[in-house]
């Protein structure tokens, strides 16, 4: 078998395999995030910022409608770190195999959902007349392309899950780059504007999802299936569908609580949304190192939960404390020295420049809540706490709504109030994850029982469905 890049994360030092993985992984993310960086830069300083104001409003959406194929492949890299964790090939094989059928129906249901309800979401939203065209032509393209983001997930997942955080990183690369020159050839060249930025995206995300597939194919001895493995295997499912559901779920209430705090932006005019969209972007990137790590405690997690070594996922979580910690305390000068010439990479309507540099300045001060959501939810996910998923999600929704309707009625806030939302919200919420982390309930959380996993080694030996532990 080629392990040239698959790694065992049950042995060795904690911190060197968390940091060693999550590099890569911050690397992709950035990729990732250049994206809607390109979109929103393209569109603030070659359409205007009415157009961006209608790629922003959608992001929200965006999210809702990507989240039940997000979640599901994140439950499939949860049950195959957990099997390779316990060192059983034939479920880890058996995992990949049913993947496919989960993550491309999911893709399909959602795709054909987005695109006839935009409209109506849209208004729900209180999306401004003139920008409403725009943003219900970008939110259709983006999500006819759903199928191949999901497949993207899901394969990077399962690559993760098996200590690989390499690869999934070239895929993304090379997607960026098409990213970027398609959206450059489309709106310069061909002046498609926002339908031109949506088309890039969703090529560029097919693009990372065909190559990473051959890769995976020809270099990973895991996706090469027989066709005795191909066939639909209910257990493995349920179990995707178990893990996956409440994660896709926690992921679809956040979105939802994103547009409502979307709709309460909306209400303060277009020039609010253009500073709240760059806001919204720069935080993406601020949360990629909290993002990389997260995924890297996730497959450490499971690894060594299916390898029954609580002692070292408790390591795991305090050393990524640390790391969230310093590195959230060295953001907040970054933001207050450097914070109106990021803004002003996006757009140059000086209003909107000074709105998005105060805003900076208030939610650069609540990061470490939002590391601390990271942390925990990670190692949580990772051990298979689906509950915990569900009172997440919970949480978040109830405070955005909340906070929202309180702080922006504050006459001395008023739109102000959205961001400070956003900061209590994260304050809150990494509260909660905390909290549930000491509670000491996903130290039982493992699908893969030392007894079960035997069980379901002989069976699969047998030919049988493996009993669902």
């Amino acid at each position: 078998m080629n392990t040239k890049n698959i790694t065992d994360m049950t042995t060795g030092s904690p911190t060197k395999h968390i940091l060693k993985f999550a590099l890569p992984l911050l690397i992709g993310n950035l990729f990732q995030q250049l994206y809607n960086m390109v979109d929103s830069i393209v569109v603030g300083n070659f359409v205007g910022k009415d157009a961006l104001a209608a790629v922003g409003t959608c992001g929200s959406m965006n999210f809702l409608f990507f989240s039940l194929s997000a979640g599901l492949a994140i439950g499939i890299g949860i049950i195959v770190s957990q099997y390779f964790g316990a060192k059983d090939e034939q479920n880890v094989r058996s995992t990949i195999a049913n993947s496919f059928y989960v993550l491309i129906a999911a893709a399909l249901f959602m795709s054909l959902v987005g695109i006839l309800v935009a409209p109506s979401l849209l208004r729900l939203l209180l999306t401004p007349e003139n920008i409403i065209g725009d943003s219900i032509l970008y939110m259709r393209v983006t999500c006819a392309g759903i199928t191949g983001i999901a497949l993207y997930n899901g394969i990077a997942a399962i690559l993760r899950a098996l200590g690989d955080s390499k690869t999934p990183l070239y895929f993304l690369i090379l997607s960026s780059i098409v990213n970027v020159a398609l959206d450059l050839a489309f709106v310069l060249l061909l002046h498609w504007d926002v339908f031109g930025v949506a088309l890039a995206t969703i090529i560029a995300q097919v693009v990372s999802a065909v190559t990473c597939l051959i890769y995976a194919y020809q270099k990973v001895p895991y996706f090469r299936l027989t066709k005795e493995e191909l066939k639909p295997h209910k257990a493995i499912i349920e179990k995707s569908f178990r893990l996956g559901v409440p994660v896709a779920l926690q992921n679809s209430m956040i979105a939802v609580s994103c547009m409502v705090l979307q709709g309460v932006v909306n209400s303060f005019g277009d020039t609010v949304m253009a500073a709240f969209t760059i806001t919204n972007r720069v935080e993406q990137i601020v949360q990629q190192p909290y993002t990389s790590l997260s995924a890297a405690l996730t497959t450490y997690s499971g690894q060594n939960l299916g390898a029954n070594k609580i002692d070292r996922v408790k390591k795991g979580f305090v050393q990524c404390t640390l790391i969230v910690l310093i590195f959230s305390l060295l953001l907040i000068p970054v933001a207050y020295l450097l914070g109106p010439k990021i803004v002003g990479i996006f757009v140059k309507e000086q209003e909107v420049i000074d709105i998005g540099y105060k805003a900076l300045r208030i939610t650069s001060l609540c990061y470490f809540g939002l590391g601390m959501i990271y942390v925990p939810r990670a190692l949580l996910n990772g051990c298979g706490d689906a509950a915990f998923s569900m009172i997440n999600g919970v949480t978040e929704v109830t405070c955005r709504i909340l906070y929202s309707q309180i702080f922006t009625h504050i006459p001395a806030l008023g739109y102000w109030g959205i961001w400070v939302t956003t900061g209590v919200t994260w304050a809150t919420t990494a509260l909660v994850c905390v909290a549930r982390y000491f509670q000491g309930k996903w130290k039982t959380k493992s699908i893969v029982k030392p007894k079960a996993a035997a069980e379901e080694k002989a069976a699969a030996a047998a030919g049988e469905e493996p009993p669902l532990s």
